[in-house]
């Protein structure tokens, strides 16, 4: 039992893991006792998001707890200062605070061999932070390399959020610490989330519970839509055919690198809309409302669309934050075209601090400038027609460049683009096909229901939702057997976690 307490990198807290469940079984027995008082629901909430977040990230809970204490400090303070100068000075000094520690942990090792390659200086990176721990405590934790923290990436968004809506007026402060600290640490959403809004999530944490009997049976299905998707899809076609081929793409013909790369376009889908559905469907339980984040995005016509599709709180965020605080659309076109692509330029970044990532997010700010380019150039130009034209085009400029997002390296994409062009073997379509069926009918099968029509989708949804509650209950029972199975050839981390 103690062990279960204890941090462990190797058994963290996934959804995917009966442990999670027994933990979430817990949380919300208690729950169910005291969720009428909405205090000690926060405080409980927030205690065991600690707990959470400390089975996933160790010591590193220490860090999150100091963002609670200072960002709640600087909120006081923005409140109350009574000059605007003020104001935008505690803004400047939460924004500085918070990316410090996001540029610390997660770019050192990218500026450190900025400046290796560019003035020739043997820049060695150590965890100067366990370093000074264990020279004060004299304990011996690792420093030889920085280790990313879970999460941080989301929840320093969620932070600038509040102190920046705070100071636009969109929010009122939070009452009190413990109350700001549930708004930061909301398990569900915590280490890959969306991003929520404090003007959003706010108000909920001091309204009383309430839950329809209809919400809940949502909240279920979400919950087994994501466990399928992550479970069932993503890590079966990722052990089993995507990974392999990404990670050693000459050993493959150009007809089964295109295969994989259509396989990671869904594989990353399932993965990431596969948690944020296990989260919206949680919450939901505890009677808190996330947003929405994935709709469908490969039926987007256009990149545009694709983005408002797509991870729509992140996307949402670097619109709110950071391109319209460029200047948006306001200060003439060819300025607009340089703020997308500098938005996406910096949310490639965010991803993570590799020339991969940098390329991915260039290229996406490349082809909204082009979109954007387009509508003005040509402002009727049938946006209805040839849709599904359009969709097909989307969809392909979107996955080729998810190559550069999940290759080792650019060299590795380079390779990749080589076996595509010149050792395809298309006259083995039909051998490649029947060596991989399983994985390629799961492919197949996958992006079938995601491109269904939406009012298909609500359809089975509904009849879900009304369905009997000894029905339902067989229908879980059914499924976990299912992923049981699928499980058992091992469990994969969810990509975003790396993030």
């Amino acid at each position: 039992m103690i062990d279960w307490l204890l941090y462990n990198p190797l058994k963290p807290l996934l959804f995917t893991r009966p442990t999670f469940w027994i933990y979430f079984l817990v949380v919300f027995g208690v729950f169910s006792v005291i969720y009428k008082n909405t205090f000690r629901r926060n405080t409980w909430l927030f205690v065991v998001s600690m707990f959470f977040y400390y089975k996933s990230s160790g010591l590193f809970f220490s860090l999150i707890i100091a963002s609670v204490l200072v960002n709640y400090f600087i909120g006081n303070k923005l409140y109350k200062a009574k000059s605007t100068g003020a104001k935008k000075w505690w803004v400047a000094l939460s924004v500085f605070y918070n990316l410090l520690w996001l540029v610390y942990f997660k770019y050192t090792y990218f500026f450190s061999g900025l400046i290796s390659q560019w003035f020739g200086f043997d820049v060695q990176v150590q965890d100067w932070l366990m370093l000074g721990l264990n020279n004060i405590t004299g304990s011996d934790f690792e420093a030889s390399k920085i280790i990313l923290p879970v999460g941080i990436s989301f929840y320093t968004f969620q932070i600038i959020s509040y102190i920046v809506d705070l100071y636009r007026k969109k929010v009122e402060p939070i009452k009190n610490v413990l109350d700001f600290g549930f708004y930061v640490t909301f398990f569900p959403q915590l280490v890959a989330g969306p991003i929520v809004r404090a003007a959003n999530f706010v108000p909920q944490m001091y309204q009383p519970f309430k839950l329809h009997k209809d919400e809940a049976s949502q909240a279920l299905f979400l919950v087994l839509n994501g466990l399928i998707k992550k479970i069932i899809i993503a890590d079966y076609i990722s052990v089993n055919f995507v990974d392999r081929v990404f990670d050693s793409p000459l050993s493959y013909s150009g007809l089964e690198n295109l295969l994989a790369v259509y396989g990671y376009s869904i594989q990353i889908y399932c993965d990431f809309s596969g948690y944020t559905d296990i989260a919206i469907g949680l919450a939901l339980w505890m009677g808190f409302r996330l947003p929405l984040n994935f709709n469908s995005p490969y039926k987007a016509p256009n990149i545009t669309d694709f983005w408002h599709r797509w991870h729509i709180s992140l996307s949402s965020w670097l619109k709110d934050y950071l391109y319209i605080p460029l200047g948006g659309n306001r200060k003439g076109k060819i300025r607009t075209y340089v703020n997308l692509f500098v938005t996406m330029l910096l949310g490639g970044l965010w991803h993570g601090a590799n020339l991969r990532f940098i390329i991915w997010g260039a290229l996406h700010g490349l082809y909204l400038a082009i979109h954007k380019l387009y509508l003005t150039v040509f402002p009727k130009a049938g946006e209805q027609k040839w849709h599904w034209l359009r969709v097909f085009f989307t969809f392909h400029i979107v996955t080729i460049t998810w190559m550069a997002f999940r290759a080792k390296s650019m060299e590795a994409v380079l390779d990749m683009l080589s076996q595509m062009a010149f050792n395809f073997k298309g006259s083995f379509f039909f051998e490649i096909v029947a060596a991989y069926k399983a994985v390629l009918g799961l492919i197949l099968l996958a992006f079938i229901i995601h491109w269904l029509p939406e009012k298909w989708k609500n359809w089975y949804r509904g009849i879900f939702i009304l369905t009997p509650t000894y029905l339902k209950a067989i229908i879980v029972v059914l499924i976990i057997f299912v992923l049981a199975q699928f499980s058992s050839a091992g469990l994969q981390p969810f990509i975003y976690f790396q993030f």
